[in-house]
């Protein structure tokens, strides 16, 4: 099992870093940490547009006015994002917690991350959407982009990012509004950067949701969120 773990944590690396590949043997050995596995993998969503839709048309018409309109400034940030995906990239600059960051809690995160994209994936393959600029050449990607042959609905780091801010939102209410704007700020570059459909994201947001349900039900996910906050800056 350590190996298989080793399996998969080096193709999550990867999948994480450039792209979102399709699902491998590798998710199958991984287990969840705070859900059972076929509780992550039973969420739904609707199914995403259809291509040549009228949604779809609109999910296209929204990246190609983004691609007029984006600056260099977001365009940077959008890439920052994608090519270090994880808390520091996406809330390290407001961060609730104690600098440096105890080993605990970034291993927390990165749990809470795993089982995240473990549902993520499994809904990828399962719709099997084309990335906006493999449905259309005349989407031009501001940031590394993932491969052709990934998928794009629901975006990983958008669910990811939306899973982060509840966990910070619950450990610092006070706070949830700004949690939640980054956490929007990072899906939506996605769109910025030419890597997603609008309906990839808002997807992602709900799915979110859902897995933070379940890691609500989650007796280990408790111990370690009272464990996280004994870590938050007095």
């Amino acid at each position: 099992m350590r190996k298989n773990r080793a399996v998969f944590l080096g193709f999550a690396a990867l999948s994480l870093g450039v792209c979102f590949a399709p699902r491998s043997l590798a998710w199958e050995a991984k287990p969840a940490f705070y859900a059972q596995d076929d509780q992550l993998r039973s969420l739904k969503l609707d199914p995403p547009p259809a291509v040549g839709s009228e949604t779809d048309r609109q999910d296209m018409a929204a990246i190609k006015d983004w691609q007029v309109k984006r600056t260099a400034h977001q365009c940077a940030r959008a890439a920052a994002e994608a090519g270090h995906t994880g808390y520091d990239a996406f809330f390290g600059a407001i961060s609730p917690f104690v600098q440096p960051m105890p080993s605990e809690v970034a291993q927390f995160f990165r749990h809470v991350q795993d089982d995240t994209y473990l549902s993520v994936g499994f809904l990828k393959t399962k719709y099997d959407r084309p990335r906006p600029f493999a449905q259309d050449s005349s989407v031009h990607p501001c940031i590394p982009a993932p491969n052709e042959k990934g998928y794009s609905y629901p975006s990983g780091h958008a669910a990811v990012a939306r899973v982060f801010a509840l966990v910070l939102s619950d450990l610092a209410p006070e706070r949830r509004a700004e949690f939640l704007a980054r956490a929007d700020e990072v899906a939506l570059d996605r769109v910025i950067g030419g890597v997603h459909h609008p309906t990839d994201v808002e997807a992602a947001k709900q799915l979110g949701n859902e897995i933070y349900a379940e890691f609500l039900k989650n007796q280990t996910f408790h111990a370690d969120l009272e464990m996280a906050r004994r870590f938050l800056k007095r």
